[in-house]
């Protein structure tokens, strides 16, 4: 199994795990297949942010997407782990670790302050999972409008 950055070659696998995550996962409308297209696009050009694919003879089991941003009270930049998606048959094999581990790794690696991420409140597999990686509830409650 390989954790590496997505390419370009790997748009069109990508867009239905990422259908997957939206529709299936979170239960969420269908966005247009050019709105995926241009996230994915977006993310190749590595300046907003990057995506990390999940490869397994020759197949994509996951990904996992980091936004680049800013933190006012560090005054430094941070990143945000956007998404962690693995398909069914794959999860608890630890393609989740690696991807998880890619991102945090890519953070420390181009000094930024540090990775924070967000989950669904009902999402208890993934809050047990993101403990076990290290990491902890934050101060700050998630609002949306």
């Amino acid at each position: 199994m390989n954790v590496r950055a997505a390419q370009a070659k790997d748009r069109e696998e990508l867009t239905p795990l990422m259908y997957e995550y939206i529709v299936d996962f979170y239960q969420r409308p269908r966005p247009a297949i050019e709105k995926v297209h241009a996230l994915i696009d977006m993310l190749l050009e590595k300046e907003k942010g990057i995506q990390f694919v999940a490869e397994k003879d020759g197949k994509l089991v996951g990904f996992a997407t980091l936004y680049f941003t800013f933190s006012t009270t560090k005054a430094e930049k941070i990143t945000v782990m956007n998404d962690l998606y693995v398909i069914e048959e794959e999860r608890g094999t630890g393609v989740a670790q690696k991807l998880f581990k890619a991102c945090e790794n890519h953070s420390k690696e181009n000094g930024y302050a540090h990775m924070a991420w967000v989950t669904a409140q009902d999402n208890r597999r993934a809050q047990r999972f993101y403990e076990k990686m290290g990491g902890s509830v934050a101060d700050w409650l998630s609002y949306t409008i």
